[in-house]
């Protein structure tokens, strides 16, 4: 990548920072209201620059555990709610008083995973994002801990601030982490590891580079999540800078050009908006199994699918709702909101257009998914 190019991403003007739990608690001892004044002074100098901001702040379950004496963090989903509750109090209240020294205001937003699920609430959740940038607010964005379920959670902040980063059209996503970017092999196992300066999202090299879970104990995220979250924040066009949040002067030295860790750059152009949502839907309703014709139609001419290309249906969807497209080697390779329910998908799988309304005695869209509703993943 030319140093042009870095240059023009880090002059980007619409910026998502996520800053993990490691760093904001000091590996558990509270948080650490020292570093966050340093990151606040920071992000105002970036402010001052004409820069629109949003914060993507972990801590809430770590600063719980902190107020409540817990040593570990819990396994069972509702102590992790309850000390989440806990911990946001003071979470949202450090950062709120910190900004406020250097005249910012701050607005709390809390999501959950069916705040980006339903269009009418993401589109509700953009318009209030987009207006508090307009009125020079930060928004200070967590997950909703307390009334998230288990089974409909994002899985970690770092797959939070990409979709927000999809959410508000950022340009650019910096993830503030307690290691110094992506390296070639585990800096802990191995001390000649090399750091990887840039990376095309999506890279396979990258993704095996990244290796594993948090060895932290206190988020849910890692390494790989931060290259996953990349490959989300690069669908709507976005680049993701993975560095530490301890180097000195870090989101200053990023928006100079020269910043530290690891950037990740888009691949391709960026997606509609509508196909952003989808692609950004974590839990499908259901799977249309592919076969191998249908798959190559859908990745060559970006086509509709058409129920003659499906061999099964997994799951009980309704129609309008999110699926996955699955080829013969179980890879997804797409997601969609389809035209028919489940028990109608089934009765015309592996059917030309013209036998849908025989066999189900209507016809409602000739195709099984239109491609403007349909992303490739």
């Amino acid at each position: 990548m030319s140093d042009s190019r870095r240059q023009s991403m880090a002059r980007s003007r619409r910026w998502v920072v996520k800053i993990g739990s490691a760093l904001l608690t000091n590996n558990g001892a509270g948080l650490d209201r020292e570093a966050i004044a340093g990151w606040v002074a920071q992000m105002h100098a970036l402010r001052e620059q004409g820069r629109e901001l949003v914060l993507v702040s972990s801590g809430a379950v770590a600063e719980g555990m902190n107020r409540l004496g817990w040593t570990q963090r819990p396994h069972q989903l509702v102590a992790q709610q309850a000390a989440a509750a806990v911990g946001q109090m003071g979470l949202v209240q450090t950062w709120e008083s910190h900004f406020q020294t250097h005249g910012l205001h701050t607005a709390q937003v809390l999501l959950t995973h069916n705040d980006l699920v339903n269009r009418t609430r993401y589109l509700n959740a953009r318009s209030t994002l987009c207006k508090l940038l307009e009125l020079g607010v930060i928004p200070v964005v967590n997950e909703n801990d307390t009334v998230a379920c288990d089974e409909l959670r994002f899985g970690d902040n770092d797959t939070l601030a990409a979709l927000v980063t999809n959410l508000v059209d950022a340009d650019l996503l910096v993830i503030l982490t307690d290691k110094g970017g992506v390296y070639d092999s585990d800096p802990a196992q191995n001390p000649g590891a090399t750091l990887i300066p840039e990376a095309e999202a999506g890279d396979a090299a990258l993704k095996a580079a990244a290796g594993g879970s948090s060895s932290s104990g206190l988020g849910r995220g890692g390494m790989a999540t931060k290259v996953a979250a990349a490959e989300l924040a690069a669908r709507s066009g976005a680049a993701t800078w993975i560095a530490s949040g301890s180097e000195a002067q870090v989101l200053e030295k990023i928006a100079a050009g020269d910043g530290p860790g690891t950037l990740v750059y888009p691949a391709s152009s960026r997606l509609a908006s509508r196909k952003q949502w989808l692609a950004g839907q974590l839990q499908p309703k259901g799977s249309l199994m592919l076969d191998a014709g249908a798959v190559r139609v859908l990745r060559e001419s970006g086509s509709s699918l058409l129920a003659v290309g499906v061999t099964a249906v997994e799951g009980n969807f309704q129609r309008g709702e999110v699926v996955r497209c699955v080829d013969p080697a179980g890879h997804t390779v797409a997601r969609g909101l389809v035209n028919y329910a489940a028990d109608e998908a089934r009765r015309i799988m592996g059917k030309n257009s013209e036998q849908i309304e025989p066999l189900l005695g209507y016809v409602d869209e000739p195709e099984l998914i239109h491609r403007d509703n349909l992303v490739l993943l």
